[in-house]
């Protein structure tokens, strides 16, 4: 395996936490699979990016980049992007999508993020805070490390979605887990995301200091209709992931006066 960058003891303790959710174990597999599929490729990228706008200069960390195609597209677009993941497997990949044009580091979002306060403009968060129990902390960092005016961009399972595959219900207010077997390419991987109540996610983001500014439930993109038509209209219908652009408030000497 490629050599990324140096494992810090935090990401070997971090790893012991759960047998689920360990991509390395499918890494290849799960990269191949969201190349080009239809809810990756045709409706969640693009998603990111339409909300992302133009990034021509901007500097945007990744977090939870996987194996590199959403950091891939936002340096396409002029972006400086920095990526980190706690899978070494899907950073190698990333690397190799990437070369030297993106930094990379091994981080658990669950850690004390390795860089200097106000260091990005943007943060992307692509499908990633569904698998904490308490958002909380990694909000907290993520808001450190981006600058007053600062934007995190990040997609998670929609509610809804989250609170209508597993009979019986649960409890829609409570913060509650639910596990499975994700099976990409004939490989069977255990799984574990955590639901939350819409207004669980939107009071985390202001307990974090954050304003929220942009709550969207995008269509999947139209190229989508001829190459996936069964799915597009099912995609199209029903909803499945939510996206939220929150702010950090502009500091008083950069205000709009």
């Amino acid at each position: 395996m490629e050599r990324v960058t140096d494992v810090p003891e935090s990401f070997a303790q971090s790893a012991d936490r759960d047998q689920a959710n360990d991509y390395d174990n499918f890494a290849e597999a799960y990269s191949a699979e969201n190349e080009n599929n239809l809810v990756n490729a045709y409706y969640e990228r693009p998603a990111m990016l339409a909300l992302a706008g133009d990034v021509v200069g901007r500097r945007i960390l990744d977090a939870g980049c996987g194996s590199g195609p959403l950091s891939a597209a936002l340096r396409d677009r002029g972006a400086v992007v920095t990526g980190i993941d706690a899978s070494v497997g899907m950073l190698a990949l990333a690397r190799r999508r990437l070369g030297d044009d993106v930094a990379l580091h091994v981080v658990d979002l669950s850690d004390r993020l390795p860089f200097a306060d106000a260091a990005f403009d943007d943060v992307v968060a692509s499908l990633v805070l569904h698998y904490l129990e308490d958002w909380g902390p990694t909000l907290a960092e993520l808001r450190r490390v981006l600058r007053p005016g600062g934007r995190l961009i990040a997609s998670v399972d929609h509610p809804f979605v989250a609170y209508t595959i597993q009979d019986p219900r649960p409890d829609y207010f409570a913060t509650t887990s639910y596990t499975f077997d994700w099976t990409v390419n004939g490989q069977s991987v255990p799984m574990r995301f955590w639901r939350k109540p819409l207004h669980a996610m939107a009071d985390a983001f202001t307990t974090a200091g954050f304003r929220l500014s942009v709550i969207s439930e995008p269509q999947p993109a139209p190229a989508a209709r001829e190459l996936f038509p069964d799915g597009f209209h099912d995609l199209s219908t029903k909803p499945n992931f939510l996206f939220f652009v929150v702010e950090v408030p502009p500091s008083a000497a950069g205000s709009d006066d």
